[in-house]
């Protein structure tokens, strides 16, 4: 099988996030960034169908080429390298891409690389948009679906021993997926090429680099390529007009009984 991964660096969220004073976007000074976590659960289930069904990881993310390592997104694809990628592919551009523009590129490089699977992240943690991979599958016209998740029953000793959660048919032009929905879990089938975004639950345990890996994927290459060579016009089609940090939680308020409480619960917060 051949694989497409996207790995987005995004901001740590962990990391004490402030706005600009105009408003315009969050100050990135002293913020960590690191790869988006859904997409490190599509990295490790691409690597396990891999390993599975052998064939090739490809590995891809789109974002400025910043000089600190920290920041730049080369960084989260010399991780996805050192634990086992074979191929990463770096789309350059300085400014902000927006889902649109995002799957668009993507979709140059999946017809060109034609990979029989696209791992996705279900969302990024920095925006929340949950949009890129729908858009992606409507651009290939091909078969998705999003939310992967994982039976309990294949949550055993072997889901530890790294069988993966998207069982590919013996055939290897479909797939089953599990997928999360309101009150359980749905199973489809789709055929393959296909776009599958990942959820928490599909991957309990994630792989660590080891040393000699890192140092060995700091000179593995990568492409670079931008917008432009791919033929992809990404000026936004969405305008952050303004960004605005959540309003400060109220400090709590005690009260001396019960009927105090119930009283406020209805009359106030309306709850009841």
């Amino acid at each position: 099988m051949k694989i497409l991964v996207t790995v987005k660096r995004v901001e740590d969220y962990e990391s004490k996030i402030k706005t600009k004073p105009d408003g315009s976007w969050i100050q990135t000074d002293g913020v960590n960034y690191k790869a988006n976590p859904f997409d490190d659960i599509g990295l490790e289930e691409a690597l396990r169908l891999k390993a599975k069904h052998g064939g090739e990881v490809i590995a891809i993310t789109a974002g400025p080429d910043e000089t600190d390592p920290k920041r730049n997104p080369m960084t989260v694809l010399r991780n996805a390298l050192a634990v086992g990628a074979d191929k990463a592919i770096f789309i350059k551009h300085p400014t902000f891409l927006d889902s649109d523009a995002a799957a668009r590129l993507f979709a140059k490089i999946a017809e060109r690389e034609k990979p029989d699977l696209v791992l996705m992240g279900k969302q990024a943690v920095d925006s929340d948009a949950n949009q890129t991979g729908q858009l992606l599958a409507e651009y290939l016209g091909w078969g998705q679906a999003t939310f992967a998740s994982k039976l309990e029953s294949l949550e055993s000793d072997a889901e530890k021993k790294g069988v993966p959660g998207i069982a590919v048919g013996a055939d290897g032009k479909s797939a089953q997926v599990w997928r999360e929905v309101d009150g359980g879990l749905e199973q489809l089938e789709v055929a393959l090429p296909a776009v599958v975004t990942c959820d928490l639950r599909l991957v309990k345990q994630l792989r660590y680099a080891k040393l000699p890996d890192i140092n060995k994927a700091k000179t593995k290459p990568v492409e670079s390529i931008t917008p432009e060579q791919l033929g992809v016009d990404v000026s936004p089609r969405v305008k952050v007009v303004k960004v605005e940090p959540p309003p400060a939680r109220k400090a709590g308020v005690k009260v001396a009984d019960v009927a105090a409480l119930v009283d406020k619960l209805k009359n106030e917060a309306k709850v009841l």
